[in-house]
């Protein structure tokens, strides 16, 4: 199939990129550009082309597959240059997503019309990298250089109006009228007589833009490489002629793609991808249809996962017990869809619209016409089965039903129902209007379309959807789980819970064990009732030191929720260690790092034994995604393979006396070390 079409529309050649499902601009599609670009110089009937995408976008930029292969000619950076040294205008034709060399092309070209759809942007740094065929050098020369800081570092798009406005395109016109409106502007560039280069530009806000950036969001950049790069790169459009500062930028993206942390982000993004896949399941298992969503729960959770629904233009029918409980549920979802409007993120007119699509409800019997109904309950099994046993006998044949327990067992949630084929789990990540995971629970009898239908509602819902198998916290909490272990010994043993904490910031977490308990609340999953004192979180919550909600819990906690280590905690941990005759020692960051974190890739090892995750991948997507562990590293089934699992193995073995079970080596970690 040709990956380009070309047609002449007078005395302007229209070429247009025909590759889906994204126009990526791989070694085939260039090439033919290329040419027709050349062809159109020889062709004195020919004044000027047009470069445009087929289908629903302009271009997603260069083929990734063919990142760290030899590349075939010309390379982008080599077809930019030639379009941009073209002695006949050469213009863009933008719609849909241009990202990447979907946008450096069109840098390269000499004018650039939009329609309102386009969306633009240069998301390399996202996978380790730089825009790498002129994106540093020519986008500072059209739009300045603190705009294209802002754009090249954070690696976010803008939109058709936006991009007007700063001078990115020359000209925003009607959808249907994009080809015509790029064709008259080709014809009207070809008369004012030789095309105006990007590169001939100079590049407005000078080095002072450059150091002003990087003094007001370099810190914020701290252990990425990429960015720096980029920040780097764009000084050179400043400081360095054309030729040299694409020299530069070449080089720079060189270094990023051989680098380790672009491996990682890469390693990542085709993580999510495959993510998607799921083994076996049939080809014919076609999504069921959701018009209607019910949430079991007005807490927290059913609150964050209601405004998800909404968002995404899903009416939600949500249902509690109690009227305060109900009432200040909706009051919540509403206080923060005020609070995300105030930053930008809505429009009064989207919050009411979201608001109006949220029916609350004290009546069980209102989910009747639900097509998915969500339990969002209490995370005990005799509550939420019996929630599942009303919801089987109120709930439309062929009702999905789901629950978002994070550590329970489905296949007991789902027996306690007539239709556990029809059962599942659908665990959100808190906030769960902001978290971007979603662990989709596969059932022993959940049947093929259910499973369809959750991994196709992630995909409406903006999330990225993982598929486990059933045990205790599936992949994500069964993972947490031994490091939390650790981190309880570790304290014993003699290290201060800032010190484990400062360790795993250090590796790039965003918070540690016992800062994440604290958010958390440490009574989550206590009671005083059964409460024995033995421990060091169980004499915490007695003493009503429950995390920041109470303004204290292994931290102290001021007006502003900064923390600050506790006498008190460090008493209470002495304590407990004298009791359990624990003998108290100093340790090291190196063996803090190790417990915690080979302790949890010896877990992922044997959720793969288990055949709990599809895929090592899957765990990289499911950490990243729901935990924060740093995507500069992978995750941490591909750390693991990348600092060697022979290392994680000795590693294990060192510290087998401190570890108990999660030292008990998982049969494929053995496998991979030998």
């Amino acid at each position: 199939m040709p990956m380009i079409s070309t047609a002449r529309h007078g005395d302007v050649l229209v070429v247009t990129v025909d590759n889906p499902p994204v126009n990526a601009l791989g070694t085939a599609v260039r090439r033919a550009i290329g040419e027709a670009v050349t062809s159109a110089q020889a062709d004195a009937g020919i004044v000027a082309t047009v470069i445009g995408g087929a289908g629903k976008l302009f271009s997603g930029g260069a083929d990734i597959t063919e990142f760290g292969k030899p590349g075939g000619e010309p390379g982008l950076p080599e077809l930019c240059d030639a379009v941009e040294a073209s002695a006949k205008p050469v213009i863009a034709a933008l719609h849909g997503t241009c990202f990447g060399g979907g946008l450096e092309l069109p840098l390269s070209c000499h004018g650039r019309v939009a329609a309102p759809s386009a969306r633009l942007g240069l998301p390399e740094v996202k996978l380790g990298l730089l825009p790498g065929a002129g994106g540093t050098q020519r986008l500072p020369r059209l739009v300045g250089v603190a705009r294209a800081l802002d754009m090249i570092v954070s690696g976010d798009p803008i939109g058709a109006d936006a991009a007007l406005a700063a001078g990115l395109v020359d000209r925003v016109v009607p959808e249907a009228e994009l080809l015509a409106g790029a064709v008259a502007f080709a014809r009207d560039a070809a008369a004012r007589g030789a095309p105006r280069r990007t590169g001939e530009r100079e590049a407005q806000g000078g080095v002072a833009a450059v150091d002003a950036f990087t003094a007001a969001k370099g810190r914020a950049l701290g252990g990425r490489d990429a960015p720096a790069a980029c920040i780097r790169a764009v000084r050179g459009a400043v400081e360095l002629p054309l030729a040299d500062g694409l020299a530069q930028e070449r080089r720079l993206f060189v270094d990023l793609l051989g680098g380790a942390q672009s491996k990682a982000l890469r390693h990542a993004f085709f993580a999510e991808r495959a993510a998607n896949k799921i083994e076996g399941l049939p080809a014919d298992a076609k999504p069921l249809k959701v018009e209607r969503v019910g949430i079991v729960g007005a807490g927290t959770m059913g609150g964050g996962i209601a405004m998800t629904f909404l968002s995404a233009g899903i009416p939600v029918t949500m249902v509690e017990r109690e009227r305060g409980a109900l009432d200040r549920g909706v009051a919540l979802i509403r206080s923060n869809y005020e609070r995300s409007a105030k930053r930008g993120r809505f429009t009064p007119d989207e919050v009411e619209a979201a608001m109006g699509r949220l029916t609350p409800v004290l009546e069980f019997d209102a989910l009747h016409d639900c097509d998915l109904v969500i339990e969002a309950a209490f995370e005990l099994l005799e509550v939420k089965t019996e929630i599942f046993g009303r919801l089987d006998r109120i709930c439309r044949p062929g009702a999905i039903l789901a629950s978002n327990t994070s550590y329970l067992d489905i296949d007991a949630i789902a027996a306690a129902t007539s239709r556990p084929g029809s059962v599942l789990g659908m665990h959100f990540f808190s906030p769960a209007n902001v978290m971007k995971l979603l662990e989709v629970v596969r059932g022993a009898r959940t049947e093929p379309a259910v499973l369809a239908t959750a991994m196709a509602l992630a995909k409406r819902l903006g999330k990225v959807a993982v598929v486990s198998g059933v045990c205790h916290g599936f992949i994500g909490n069964r993972m947490l789980n031994p490091r939390q272990a650790q981190a309880n010994a570790l304290i014993l043993e003699g290290a201060a819970p800032e010190d484990v904490d400062r360790v795993m910031l250090e590796f790039g977490m965003p918070m540690g064990p016992f800062q994440m308990a604290d958010l958390a609340g440490l009574d989550l999953g206590w009671t005083a009732e059964t409460s024995k004192g033995e421990t060091v979180r169980d004499i915490l919550c007695e003493r009503g030191r429950r995390g920041q909600k109470t303004g204290k819990g292994f931290y102290d906690y001021d007006v502003d929720r900064r923390r600050t280590p506790s006498d008190e905690v460090k008493a209470v941990i002495a304590e407990v260690a004298a009791r359990q005759g624990v003998a108290r020692r100093t340790i090291g960051d190196d063996e803090i790092r190790e417990r915690l974190l080979y302790s949890m890739v010896n877990e992922g090892a044997k959720i793969l034994d288990e055949g709990i995750a599809q895929r090592a991948s899957d765990i990289d997507v499911v950490w990243i995604n729901g935990y924060g562990w740093p995507a500069t590293t992978g995750g941490p089934m591909f750390w693991a393979e990348s600092v060697g699992f022979d290392r994680v193995a000795a590693g294990l073995a060192r510290h087998r006396d401190r570890l108990g079970d999660a030292g008990e080596p998982s049969p494929r970690l053995l496998s991979r070390s030998a």
